[in-house]
């Protein structure tokens, strides 16, 4: 079992890396514009993939980007495809990645917390 684990993972980052070119190079549709694929996670029977994006703008709505690359899944899955050599291209789900976007606000919570600190009154640091 271990080894079909490694090998979804093995085609998870290749399609990863090749998602990045295609987005670039091939899907034209505006809405997919400032997409960043973060990661790809695939499932042990290689059928179907979900993969994580992000946006450049953190404030921008996902649903366009969103619908755009389910309406470019076809395009994408065939250029995978040729591409990757394997078998049977995944399913492609895309999902938003609002992890970036959390860990941003977080680190923005702390700063305000130590500045506030800092200039609590009393306070001799």
């Amino acid at each position: 079992m271990p080894r079909e684990f490694s090998r979804s993972r093995r085609v998870g980052e290749q399609m990863q890396r090749l998602l990045g070119e295609i987005l670039l190079r091939d899907v034209k549709d505006p809405r997919a514009s400032g997409v960043t694929v973060t990661s790809v996670e695939v499932s042990r029977d290689l059928s179907h993939a979900t993969v994580w994006f992000s946006l450049l703008d953190p404030a921008a709505d996902p649903a366009p980007a969103a619908t755009a690359l389910a309406g470019a899944a076809g395009l994408i899955r065939g250029k995978l495809g040729r591409a990757m050599y394997i078998r049977q291209v995944p399913a492609l789900h895309f999902r938003h990645d609002e992890s970036l976007e959390r860990g941003s606000r977080l680190s923005d919570l702390i700063n305000r917390a130590v500045a506030s600190d800092r200039d609590r009154p009393g306070n001799d640091d």
